[in-house]
C-alpha cells in the first residue's frame, strides 16, 4: 500500500516505494487509488525518463524500462527522515538537526548521506554556492531519494 506518511529511507524508499523495483509492481494501485500524472522527458544523450506524478504528493521517476530510480516529496507528505526530517522544515531547522550540510547540485545533500536530498528552491539552486549563502529561514519543500553518489568527485 502506498502511504504518504511512511518513513522516508535513504537510497531505499519513501511511500513504501522502493527504488530498484518496476513501476508496474505499483501500477495498480496508483491508478485504482490515486490521481496520477505522466511526464515524460528526454536527457540530451536520447535517453527516454518518465515521471509518475501521484496525488501532487510524490514524484517517481523510472527509466525507459520502468526501473524506479528516484523518488520526490513535496510538503503534502507526511512521512519522516531519520525520524525527525521532514518536508516544510526550515534550512534552520535542518542545520540544527544534522552535522554537515553540503551543496550539490542545487540540492542539499546532510552528513555525507548520498541517499537523500533536500532540493533548494529557485534562485537559491542557482545562486548558492555555500551553505553560508542559504538563510536560515528559507523553508526546503522537496525532497529526493536516489543514489547521488556519482555527485561526488573520484579521488
Amino acid at each position: 500500500m502506498i502511504d504518504f506518511t511512511a518513513d522516508i529511507n535513504s537510497k531505499h524508499s519513501a511511500a513504501d516505494i522502493l527504488l530498484g523495483e518496476n513501476i508496474s509492481n505499483y501500477i495498480d494501485e496508483l491508478y485504482k487509488k490515486h490521481n496520477i500524472k505522466i511526464k515524460n522527458y528526454n536527457l540530451p544523450d536520447g535517453e527516454t525518463r518518465v515521471a509518475y506524478v501521484v496525488n501532487d504528493t510524490i514524484t517517481i521517476a523510472t527509466l525507459s524500462d520502468g526501473a524506479i530510480f528516484s523518488i520526490g516529496c513535496n510538503v503534502h507528505y507526511k512521512g519522516l527522515y531519520r525520524g525527525m526530517l521532514s518536508t516544510g522544515m526550515s534550512f534552520g531547522q535542518v542545520k540544527k538537526l544534522t552535522k554537515r550540510q553540503r551543496i550539490f547540485n542545487g540540492s542539499i545533500i546532510l552528513d555525507d548521506d548520498f541517499g537523500f536530498s533536500y532540493v533548494l528552491p529557485s534562485p537559491y539552486d542557482e545562486i548558492a554556492d555555500s551553505i553560508e549563502d542559504i538563510p536560515l529561514d528559507l523553508i526546503l519543500n522537496e525532497i529526493y531519494i536516489s543514489d547521488f553518489s556519482s555527485w561526488l568527485s573520484p579521488s
